[in-house]
Formats: structure tokens, sequence, C-alpha cells
């Protein structure tokens, strides 16, 4: 009942995950990302310990392939799940057990990882890959939008649409961009314009939170607006 985007930026090395549903709050449960390290989506009749044991298993320098099978050996309902990851060199492991609704599978590339499941169609895995491949000029967070975009054209959830979520980690533990639509005609659409509202002052404020190297940011409010002020003007 879900298709997600699992993929690093080759220029930033930030790991995102972006993901969509005609099911509530998706990304309350789908998406986890060990910053720098990796991203786990999991997804169909969702087990939310396949992210949360999943990361920590990143964490702990163990392979892709590796924690898929040590996930779902532990789990009886394993038949019902789909689970993907991908760390942070590349290495893609996935499944999806035989109980899962068709159309179901998985697609991976260089540097990202595809899976869905009762979807319109392969196509959908199809056609978000190439328009993946396709957007390398843009911005991350817009490149894994409009790729999700197009899956949606193809189909998407064979059921409709509710809900989406797109979550990007850089360095820190805390993320970039923790965006979710948890109940919307268009969830897409609606995710697409809380990126662009997140480029008006977010992304210029960002910066000054702290982080492990500045562990205090910066607090100076005359120096944040003045930065946040001219980012912005400089956009007009």
């Amino acid at each position: 009942m879900t298709w997600s985007i699992i993929a690093r930026d080759s220029l930033t090395g930030q790991i995102g995950i972006a993901v969509a549903t005609k099911f509530f709050a998706v990304g309350a449960l789908v998406p986890h990302i060990a910053p720098q390290i990796g991203g786990v989506a999991t997804q169909a009749l969702v087990n939310p310990y396949y992210g949360i044991d999943g990361v920590k298993l990143l964490r702990e320098g163990k392979a892709p392939r590796d924690i898929v099978a040590t996930l779902i050996a532990a789990d009886d309902g394993r038949e019902s799940r789909q689970l993907h990851i991908m760390d942070a060199s590349g290495r893609i492991a996935a499944h999806t057990g035989n109980e899962c609704v068709d159309w179901c599978g998985h697609v991976e590339g260089e540097g990202f990882s595809i899976a869905g499941n009762m979807l319109a169609g392969a196509q959908v895995l199809d056609d978000t890959a190439q328009a993946y491949r396709a957007g390398a000029r843009l911005p991350f967070a817009q490149r894994l939008i409009a790729a999700m975009k197009v899956g949606e054209a193809a189909g998407g959830d064979k059921r409709g649409k509710q809900s989406a979520a797109l979550l990007i980690h850089g360095e820190e533990e805390w993320p970039n961009l923790d965006l979710r639509v948890d109940d919307h005609t268009d969830p897409l659409a609606e995710l697409e314009r809380l990126e662009q509202v997140s480029r008006e002052r977010w992304a210029h404020f960002r910066p000054f939170l702290p982080t492990r190297r500045n562990p205090a940011g910066v607090t100076d409010r005359a120096t944040i607006d003045a930065s946040v002020q001219a980012a912005t003007a400089s956009r007009s």
C-alpha cells in the first residue's frame, strides 16, 4: 500500500527518503535514517521495529543484506512485510514477503533504492526510478519529490492517495528536512508546496542551529535575522 525511495545525494552526502500511500500518516512509521550511514523503509503491513532496529544495526556497521536477514528471521509476519535498506556506500538489500499485495516489488540503481506494494503496476517503480535518474540537476529534496510524482502519474497506490512524507538527514542527528502530509486529497502536491515553503526561511535559518562541531550554534538574533533577510531578498 506504499512506495518509497531511499537515496543518497552524491554532492552533499545527504540521505533522503520519500514515501507516499493511501493510508494515514505514512511519515510516522515508514522512513528511518541513520545520518551519514544509511536509510531504512519499512512498509506493507508495516513493522515499525524493522526501522528502529534496522537503523541501530546500520550504526553498528552491519551490511544491508545481513540486516534484512536478521530482521525477517525474528518476525513470524515476514511474508506480509516489505523492507528495503541502503547504506551510505550504496549497498542495497530488500525483502518483499510472499503475502504482499500485487503489484509489489523492488528496483535499484546507482545511489537509490525503490520499493512498493499494492501498486497499479511495475511501471510505478520503473517510472519513479527513471525520473530520479533524469533529475540529477535538481536540488535533492525536489529531485525526490519529482520522482515520486512521476510514479504517482503511472498509477501510484492503486487504492488512491492520502499521505506522503520526505525525510532528509545531513551530518546531524536532527533532520535537514522532515515534512509530513498526514491526510490530504493530493499529498505529493502538498509535500511539494511544503518543500517550497521550507526554502523561504527554514533553509536559511537551519545553519545557525547547534551542531556536534558547534554545540552552541549561533544565538545572536541580529546575525540570524540579517542573514535570513539577505537570503530571502536575493530570491525575490
